[in-house]
């Protein structure tokens, strides 16, 4: 009896790929729900239909593991914001657009909010050891730039702000949104992901953004 021909390559690299995406969806609930600290490669393996031993194959531990899903979690974002086509609009609407995916993506995605604050308490040590996360956020700020380039061109923007400036006012209304709703709505009584609001501090932030570059 002849043994069954070996898989073709590319299926065997398909079912890697698939078994690496598995891992690193359910890595990422578990460090988001618990922490860098309190999560355990154990219980990763045991959610998924794969082991340890397999685990620490692809990714080599879980440090790594941890900074895999952050760069996962960043390079998700950012490829949201390079899919859109922002170049046939007024730099206005454009700055709202980019404010609005951001606003969405952050809504949608609270374990990346999760990460980036587990990641802020480890003082971006993690992160600092993937120095591709330079190359993973530059096209994100390159784009802001270039719609800057064109506000200021027509004398719509003010000259004294750069892409980054933009990025950070951006991204700061919407991480508060999600990472601070409990505390917020203890504190004011006012839920923050309220699907009532939604339209109301969607439109806030991109007020805000462009009202901020359109002060003189």
């Amino acid at each position: 009896m002849t043994a069954s021909p070996a898989r073709p390559t590319a299926e065997r690299r398909r079912d890697a790929e698939r078994t690496r995406a598995e891992i690193l969806t359910v890595a990422t609930a578990e460090f988001a729900d618990r922490g860098y600290d309190g999560a355990r490669v154990d219980e990763i393996a045991a959610r998924t239909s794969t082991t340890k031993r397999m685990i620490y194959y692809y990714f080599g531990g879980k440090q790594q593991l941890f900074i895999a899903a952050l760069e996962a979690a960043y390079a998700r974002i950012r490829e949201a914001e390079q899919q859109v086509n922002v170049d046939h609009l007024e730099p206005a609407d454009a700055i709202r657009r980019i404010a609005e995916v951001t606003f969405d993506h952050h809504e949608a995605n609270p374990d990346f909010i999760r990460l980036v604050s587990i990641e802020n308490i480890h003082r971006a040590e993690h992160i600092a050891r993937l120095p591709e996360m330079v190359n993973i956020n530059t096209p994100a700020v390159l784009l802001l730039d270039r719609i800057l380039e064109r506000g200021r061109a027509t004398g719509e923007f003010r000259t004294d702000v750069d892409a980054i400036d933009v990025h950070l006012l951006i991204s700061s209304f919407c991480f508060f949104r999600v990472a601070n709703q409990h505390t917020f709505g203890a504190i004011f009584n006012r839920d923050l992901l309220d699907p009532a609001r939604r339209d109301h501090y969607r439109g806030m932030l991109s007020d805000m953004v462009v009202a901020y570059l359109t002060t003189t």
